[in-house]
């Protein structure tokens, strides 16, 4: 097969077969296929766009551009993914409290993205903790923790390695057919045997707007089940933080609350949802019930510990987290500067507000500073009286912390009136 010819039928809006599909995401995965001819075929993706069947194509394509996990249990084999937003640290409280349940989640996750943080990061917040096992030690701790969170190996879907980078580069980001394949390629080639998938919507998510991410949904729903894994999606409410904690170390600390049992809020309702929603999609009944069990007995605190450690973290890290997690030099707490109604909080900006302090990467060669954050971010429809506080930051230096609290007080707007009250569970599709 030739670039060229491929690119050329996609151009004039013609049906890529599956094998061209293939030959083309080995060809981005071994480097026979140039940058430019790589460039061209995601913009062509991007203006014509792909048929669902060539879609799945695209998406199985990419997946086998690697190697592909295969798993021998005698329990389902399950994971989720969500599509980004600020204070959401499920994955971290949701892994252990499945394998409690008697699942296996071998979690592929990754780094921040834009205003979003990533579990990667915040799981290198724990001193020791190795997110690059190799396969043979992946399956040792997955059969006996249970789960463990870890990178992709190189080797995982290279293809889309290749393409995201040059869809970085050349505005074809947006595009459905291609964020759908990037996604799924990835969490197929874990050998998932169901999946469950989180697509934010509002201000703090990526799809600003409901018509968009139930296009999103849609389209990784139908994709994955055509591709043979059973999967369903829950859209959920992004217009405010998740957790009252953005930041790396922050959010483990926020995650850990939930397992020990000292949060009951939306972090929690949303992580016994996805997980629930999860369990019924591998067949297991009264998910969410199991899910509560495993969190009121420890166990789902105790495989989290035991991950922790097989993966090179203390020993007792769930008994004294807090002693081990990093902390910034400077903490201010930031006031209100009237009185009134929480009415609207920019997401985008608060996790835009991390990034700055040192918590995200502006550049791929940043380096991330874990302890750095925001904590106690007032919700939608809290009243406030000036000079009460709105929120804390964790900062570096003093200069970052008075930026931030500038930027901070934009974020939060505080008038009369109430703020709109919208569910966290918007829309279920399967």
């Amino acid at each position: 097969m030739d670039a060229r010819t491929v690119n050329a039928r996609l151009r004039r809006g013609e049906e890529l077969s599956a094998k061209e599909l293939s030959w083309f995401a080995q060809g981005l995965a071994e480097g026979t296929v140039s940058p430019a001819q790589a460039g061209a075929f995601a913009m062509g993706v991007c203006l014509r766009g792909l048929s669902e069947q060539g879609r799945v194509a695209l998406t199985l394509a990419m997946r086998d551009s690697g190697h592909v996990l295969d798993w021998d249990m005698d329990a389902p084999v399950i994971d989720k993914h969500s599509t980004g937003g600020v204070g959401d640290c499920v994955s971290l409280p949701l892994a252990p409290m499945l394998a409690a349940c008697g699942v296996y989640v071998p979690m592929i996750s990754g780094r921040g993205l834009g205003h979003t943080g990533g579990t990667l990061d915040k799981l290198e917040a724990i001193p020791g903790y190795n997110v690059s096992p190799d396969e043979t030690r992946l399956r040792e701790i997955v059969g006996d923790v249970g789960c463990a969170i870890v990178s992709a190996s190189a080797d995982i879907a290279p293809a889309d390695k290749r393409l995201y980078a040059i869809r970085d580069v050349t505005a074809t980001v947006e595009s459905l057919d291609l964020i759908t394949a990037s996604i799924l390629s990835k969490k197929l080639a874990a050998g998932l045997q169901s999946l469950v998938l989180d697509v934010k919507v509002g201000s703090g998510a990526f799809m600003k707007t409901a018509d968009d991410a139930r296009a999103l949904a849609s389209s990784l729903v139908s994709t994955a089940n055509a591709a043979g894994c059973p999967t369903s999606a829950l859209i959920t409410d992004m217009n405010q933080p998740l957790a009252s904690s953005l930041g790396n170390a922050l959010e483990i600390d926020a995650s850990m609350r939930v397992l020990t049992g000292k949060d009951t809020g939306p972090l929690l309702e949303l992580t016994l949802a996805l997980g629930a929603e999860l369990l019924t999609t591998a067949g297991i009944n009264d998910g969410a019930a199991k899910l509560q069990q495993a969190l009121d007995s420890g166990e789902a605190a105790e495989r989290f510990g035991r991950m922790v450690y097989a993966l090179g973290g203390p020993l007792d890290f769930v008994e004294n987290w807090q002693r081990f997690l990093p902390e910034a030099p400077v903490i201010r707490e930031i006031t209100a500067t009237q009185s009134g109604t929480v009415t609207a909080i920019d997401g985008e900006a608060l996790g835009l507000i991390v990034v700055d302090l040192g918590g995200g990467r502006r550049v791929e060669t940043d380096q991330v500073n874990p302890a750095v954050g925001l904590t106690d971010v007032v919700r939608l429809g809290d009243k406030i009286t000036k000079g009460q506080p709105i929120a804390v930051i964790h900062a570096a230096r003093e200069a970052q912390a008075e930026a931030a609290a500038e930027n901070l007080r934009r974020a939060i707007t505080i008038g009369e009136g109430t703020a709109p009250q919208t569910p966290l569970m918007l829309e279920r599709i399967t």
